[in-house]
């Protein structure tokens, strides 16, 4: 059983030095009688998916001080939207946002979401110019609401990108137009080709975080932090611990689902995760760092971060 107040007392004193964990997303009905209290959403005496999505926001909020939006990846985020999200948390609670994918997909996938689109080369791809307008404006009026906004790059493939180098070209002539001093901005990539001094040097010249991901098709955390260290002096620090190394999707949700409790622990993982916010802490100084844990990772994303938490002491 998790102790919520600890968790709470933890997470609020790391977020006091400018260090915010959270979960993906919150809207999980297994995470009853954990993190949220069943009676709170039931109506006439039976469990209601709609209020509980509607409003356990509200409940996440009074522990945690940070969450990784997903929604904000499919569409662009309405002013009504963030308002609504803003007003269920604490002032001092901070929403992580993944960039719409209007903007981060090179060629549209053929899927039915993307209309017109489908199967087509994206002609909005890294247009400075409608992900501020479209994306970072209706932000604006909650910018000290805002944590990291990650633009999250799908796995490239030779149609996309023929060389790393092009798209390290691309992204910095994106970075370029940016006001990257005055938020915080994450590039989260998918291609282990990637991970090269260029693509690195490139985002600290901007002052940009790479958004370290352990993630199906990617290096370890732990071996993603030996190929470059982050510089809190310079970038926001940003982590996602999404998957097991080898592992899809489909088959984390077919193993965790519906994610009650943890099914694997990944030592390695906690461990590299544990090191990076002990080394945040012994700096005391520096640009904001967030870490996201996802159900799919162990399979509950609540024990995970205690777990995590258990190794700073």
């Amino acid at each position: 059983m998790i102790d919520l107040s600890s968790l709470k007392v933890s997470l609020d004193l790391l977020a006091d030095q400018d260090i915010f964990i959270g979960t993906s997303s919150w809207k999980y009905p297994g995470w009853i009688s954990q993190l949220y209290q069943s009676d709170r959403y039931e109506y006439r005496g039976r469990f209601s998916k709609s209020r509980f999505e509607d409003s356990c926001l509200e409940e996440y909020g009074g522990i945690f001080s940070t969450v990784c939006v997903d929604a904000s990846y499919y569409r662009f985020p309405s002013e009504k939207y963030l308002a609504a999200l803003a007003e269920k948390v604490p002032s001092n609670f901070r929403f992580a946002h993944k960039v719409t994918d209007t903007i981060t997909i090179k060629n549209f996938p053929a899927l039915k979401r993307h209309g017109k689109f489908a199967g087509r080369a994206n002609p909005y791809y890294l247009n400075a110019e409608i992900f501020l307008q479209s994306f970072l404006s209706p932000l604006a009026q909650h910018r000290e609401q805002t944590g990291l906004i990650i633009f999250e790059f799908s796995h490239f493939y030779p149609k996309d990108y023929r060389y790393g180098r092009d798209f390290v070209s691309d992204l910095n002539s994106f970075l370029a137009k940016l006001p990257t001093k005055e938020w915080d901005f994450g590039v989260e990539i998918r291609n282990a080709s990637l991970l090269q001094k260029s693509y690195f040097d490139t985002l600290e010249r901007h002052s940009v975080a790479h958004v370290y991901n352990q993630w199906q098709r990617m290096p370890d955390l732990a071996d993603q932090l030996e190929l470059r260290w982050p510089n809190p002096e310079n970038s926001p620090t940003g982590c996602r611990l999404l998957l097991k190394r080898g592992r899809d999707y489909d088959g984390a949700v077919k193993s965790f689902a519906p994610y009650d409790r943890t099914i694997e622990v990944l030592e390695n993982v906690r461990h590299a995760s544990a090191k990076l916010i002990r080394s945040r802490k012994e700096k005391g100084s520096g640009r904001r760092t967030y870490l996201y844990v996802n159900n799919r990772l162990e399979g509950n994303a609540l024990a995970t971060i205690a777990a995590i938490l258990a190794l700073l002491d």
